[in-house]
């Protein structure tokens, strides 16, 4: 099996903090969403990382930190949303330019994925797609997923079976059946590669949609459903909620970071060598080499060396560099 991460897309509505790094390099609860991923994934197994030449260096940077040695980075030669592959059109590349004949552990690196991947491996059958599936509830929500029904005669093999038959697969509803939606996480067989090959021709965007190809053409597609946490981390209250479930009611100071005199409550990450000093934070995160003097911040995130001092600032994201300093 080859595991294969989907990380080129340009996450504009997590700009400014995505607009010089891939939403996978974001940090979360202390480090890039892609390192828990790639952390869960079994070392045997070989992990190529799709990305785009904007971020080249972004996750060059982050492989020779992950301490991995069979991960590759594939660079797909494109710089603005309007030249990429496609997210399928980039898994169809690949496949064929690397000749893979081997099954697909097929992931997208702006998930968090709370189950343990060696458990998804475990529930695969060999020769059949799989994908995890998690019940988000609300069907106003799953609107903005692909979303999962199962085939109502499925049964468990046992009480503590996690995988079921889908009867169906919906990218994106109006209308959804159902609040049980693909996480991102799925493994493609590799005699189903073909089939893919063909669909990313004519829909390179469309992931999901390889389901709803597999079930119109007749292949058996099951489902692996979890209740560990999730989070599609698409947008800044995305962002913010995957950062207070994981950290919690807790302060994560990292590598000479340092916090004096000040009041904190709910989720706070320090990021390397950022200083905090006289303040009062609620839910704030800050990436490397921030400074806070006097400040009352709620809710916001700041990208690297942001300066403030004698600021208020609620549910706000702060470009790299931002200095903001009160005259009062």
């Amino acid at each position: 099996m080859k595991a294969f991460i989907l990380a080129g897309g340009f996450a504009t509505r997590l700009w400014p903090l995505t607009e010089k790094r891939a939403k996978p390099l974001l940090p979360l609860a202390g480090k890039p969403i892609i390192t828990h991923i790639v952390k869960k994934i079994p070392a045997d197994i070989p992990v190529t990382v799709s990305t785009n030449a904007a971020f080249k260096e972004g996750f060059e940077e982050w492989k020779n930190k992950l301490g991995r040695e069979n991960v590759e980075i594939l660079i797909e030669d494109t710089k603005s949303d309007d030249q990429k592959l496609g997210a399928l059109g980039a898994v169809r590349k690949w496949v064929e330019d690397e000749n893979i004949s081997e099954d697909v552990l097929l992931l997208t690196g702006d998930n968090y994925f709370g189950f343990q991947i060696s458990d998804f491996l475990e529930s695969y059958t060999e020769g059949t797609p799989i994908l995890a599936a998690f019940d988000i509830k609300e069907k106003e929500l799953a609107k903005s997923f692909g979303t999962v029904v199962l085939d109502s005669s499925s049964e468990r093999a046992t009480s503590n079976e996690q995988r079921a038959t889908i009867h169906a697969f919906d990218e994106k509803p109006e209308n959804p059946q159902s609040t049980l939606v693909s996480t991102g996480c799925s493994i493609l067989p590799s005699s189903t590669l073909p089939i893919l090959i063909e669909f990313a021709k004519e829909h390179p965007d469309n992931v999901g949609g390889i389901f709803e190809e597999f079930i119109r053409k007749g292949t058996s597609v099951e489902c692996f459903q979890f209740s560990e946490p999730w989070f599609d981390i698409g947008s800044f209250n995305a962002y913010l909620e995957a950062t207070q479930k994981l950290v919690g009611d807790e302060v994560i100071k990292e590598e000479r970071a340092s916090l004096e005199a000040s009041e904190c409550s709910g989720s706070i990450v320090l990021g390397i060598n950022s200083k905090v000093s006289n303040s009062k934070l609620e839910n704030v995160v800050m990436f490397e080499d921030c400074v806070i003097e006097d400040c009352d911040l709620s809710n916001c995130i700041l990208d690297n060396g942001c300066e403030l001092k004698g600021i208020d600032l609620r549910g706000k994201m702060l470009r790299e560099g931002t200095k903001l300093v009160s005259s009062g």
